[in-house]
C-alpha cells in the first residue's frame, strides 16, 4: 500500500500480541443445557431458553421436517462464531444461509491461515492506522491480511472461469470447492468451504457490499469478465426453497438485510407469484435492536404476521432474544448440539436448486393462468 504501512507493528507499540481468535466448535455441554433450562428463568435469559427449546424440540424434530435458514448480520466470523455455524451444518441442523458478504469474506482469513487476534476497543486508531493494523471493535489484524485475501479472491475468479449471471449460492459453492482443492482440510475452519462440502447454499443479500463484491467489480473492469451476481436468481432460489419446504423456520442473528431477504420470500410467493404458502412456522431472532425505532432489524414476529411472513397461528413458536449474538449464539448452539435432536439428515439443497426453481416456475405459471381465467 503506497499510503500506509503494510502491517507488522514493531516493538512496544505492537497491538498484535493478543491470543489468536479461533473458530469455536460447540460440543453439546450438559452443564450449559442445565444452565439454560434451570438457571435462565426470567427476562432475556428465559427468552434464550425458549429459543433453544423451540429449536431443539420442534424445529429439529424429524417428524416436522423443517427447512431451516440461518441469517447472519454483524461481524460474526471475525469474532470466531464460524465454528458454531460449521457444527450446525455438519449435523444437518441448518439447511441454507443468508449472510452479509463481509462475514463470508472474513471467513476466508481462517481458510487461508491468516491470524486475527484478540485486542482492545480502547486503542488509538490513528496509531493503528500508522502501524497498518485493522480493527473490528476488539478484533485486530494486519492490513496485509486484506490485501492477501483480495489477491486470493481475484486468483479464484480467474481460475473459476465463471462468466455471465450466477446466483450468489453458485458463486459461493465455486469458491468453497476451490478452497477445498487448494487448502485441503479447511472445511474444519471455514464455513464457506464447509457449506460446499455439506451441500448448504449460501446467499448474500447485498453482493456488492463486501470485499468479495469489490473484487468481482475489479474482475469485470480489469479482466473484462462478464461475471455478475444476479439478485433475481437469488430471490427465485430462496422462494423455491421456501415453497418446497414442508415447514419453514429461521434463526436470525442480528437482523439487517439478510433477515429481510429471507423473510421476503413468503410475501414474494403470495404477493407476486400468487402462491399461498402461509408464512413461516418457526421464528427465532437474537438481536440488540429494539422494535421502537421502526427498523426491520427490530421488527417482531408479530409485526411480520401482517406481511404474511409468519403464520399467525404459530406465534407461540417464535422467540426474540435481546442479547449480543457473540454471547447468546454459542450457548444456543451448545444446547442444540447436546439435544436429542442434535443431528438430522442433510437436505443437500445446493444440488436441488435448479429443480426447485423449475417447480416454482411451473406453479407460478399455473397461478397466472388461473388468475387469467378468473378475470376473463
Amino acid at each position: 500500500m503506497p499510503y500506509r504501512s503494510p502491517g507488522a507493528p514493531k516493538g512496544p507499540k505492537s497491538f498484535l500480541k493478543g491470543k489468536p481468535i479461533r473458530y469455536y466448535r460447540p460440543k453439546g455441554s450438559a452443564a450449559v443445557r442445565t444452565l439454560i433450562d434451570d438457571g435462565f428463568q426470567a427476562f432475556n435469559g428465559a427468552r434464550l431458553g425458549e429459543a433453544c427449546r423451540i429449536y431443539g424440540d420442534k424445529m429439529l424434530a424429524r417428524q416436522n421436517n423443517t427447512t431451516i435458514a440461518l441469517t447472519i448480520a454483524g461481524a460474526m466470523t471475525p469474532a470466531g462464531l464460524g465454528g458454531c455455524v460449521i457444527e450446525l451444518m455438519e449435523r444437518g441442523l441448518i439447511d441454507f444461509i443468508i449472510s452479509t458478504g463481509a462475514n463470508l469474506y472474513h471467513d476466508l482469513h481462517y481458510a487461508l491461515n491468516f491470524t486475527l487476534r484478540r485486542g482492545s476497543p480502547f486503542v488509538d486508531d490513528r496509531v493503528l492506522y500508522e502501524e497498518g493494523v485493522i480493527r473490528i471493535y476488539d478484533v485486530l489484524f494486519p492490513a496485509q491480511v486484506l490485501l492477501d485475501t483480495d489477491s486470493f479472491i481475484r486468483e479464484f475468479l480467474v481460475a473459476s472461469r465463471l462468466e455471465g449471471p450466477v446466483s450468489s449460492a453458485e458463486l459461493h459453492e465455486a469458491l468453497g470447492r476451490h478452497l477445498l482443492k487448494v487448502r485441503p482440510g479447511c472445511a474444519k475452519y471455514s464455513l464457506v468451504a464447509a457449506a460446499a462440502k455439506c451441500g448448504v447454499p449460501i446467499y448474500t443479500s447485498s453482493p456488492g457490499d463486501s470485499s468479495i463484491g469489490m473484487n468481482i467489480a475489479y474482475h469485470e473492469l480489469i479482466n473484462r469478465s462478464t461475471l455478475q451476481v444476479d439478485p433475481n436468481k437469488d430471490v427465485n432460489e430462496v422462494c423455491a426453497i421456501i415453497r418446497a419446504a414442508e415447514k419453514n423456520g429461521c434463526v436470525i442473528l442480528g437482523g439487517g438485510s439478510p433477515k429481510n431477504f429471507y423473510l421476503q420470500g413468503q410475501p414474494t410467493l403470495w404477493e407476486v407469484y400468487g402462491i399461498l404458502k402461509g408464512g413461516n412456522d418457526y421464528f427465532i431472532q437474537i438481536t440488540t435492536d429494539s422494535v421502537v425505532w421502526g427498523g426491520l432489524s427490530g421488527a417482531t414476529p408479530a409485526e411480520a404476521v401482517s406481511w404474511g411472513k409468519v403464520n399467525p397461528s404459530v406465534l407461540p413458536d417464535t422467540a426474540v432474544v435481546y442479547a449480543d449474538s457473540t454471547i447468546a449464539f454459542p450457548l444456543f448452539c451448545e444446547y442444540a448440539v447436546g439435544h436429542k435432536n442434535g443431528r438430522r439428515p442433510r437436505k443437500d439443497l445446493l444440488a436441488k436448486r435448479p429443480a426447485l426453481v423449475k417447480a416454482l416456475e411451473r406453479e407460478a405459471r399455473r397461478q397466472i393462468k388461473k388468475r387469467g381465467k378468473a378475470n376473463a
